[in-house]
């Protein structure tokens, strides 16, 4: 994707008709993917929320683009996360049990990174969603405004994406 897209992608969504607790819930959804490996059961799971509920889908998407660097920069903290709580013995019987039981086998929480993470975004996912919420609030309110006449403003709704969109959604 081109940064001038992902640009695009960025001021749709913000300025979608989604209020701001939409777009950050679905910020916070879309760190799970970002964050986690992608294919297990708990991210399949947490899509069908998403689609299910009122959650801002390109505000997830949004996430999970943002959250896919930071992932990769915080795998080795998810490993040592994910080793603590796998090989502790006290939550052994707890790991055991789960791993016996047929559908929570598939989550793969017996890899390390993907417990570690999940682990980590559960911890982050408040913050994530304030932070969110309060970066569009003040976007809407301080920003829009100015970044309307500015020149990259300016290229992003001169592009052929941009024109195609308006093609088959006018307002």
């Amino acid at each position: 994707m081109t940064p001038l897209a992902l640009l695009q992608k960025l001021i749709k969504t913000l300025n979608s008709e989604g209020t701001p607790n939409q777009i950050a819930a679905g910020i916070a959804l879309g760190a799970v993917l970002g964050l986690t490996p992608l294919v297990n059961l708990h991210n399949l799971l947490l899509v069908a929320v998403a689609i299910i509920t009122r959650v801002s889908l390109p505000g997830m998407f949004l996430g999970w683009m943002l959250f896919i660097p930071v992932g990769f920069l915080l795998d080795p903290q998810f490993n040592a996360i994910g080793e603590w709580l796998l090989f502790n013995p006290s939550l052994a019987p707890i790991w055991a049990g789960w791993y016996n039981t047929p559908v929570v086998a598939l989550t793969n929480f017996n890899n390390t990174v993907v417990l570690g993470s999940f682990v980590g975004w559960l911890v982050l996912t408040v913050p994530i969603f304030f932070i969110s919420r309060l970066g569009v609030v003040r976007y809407r309110k301080h920003l829009y405004d100015r970044l309307t006449g500015t020149k990259l403003f300016q290229a992003v709704k001169a592009s052929k994406l941009y024109k195609l969109y308006r093609l088959f959604r006018p307002e």
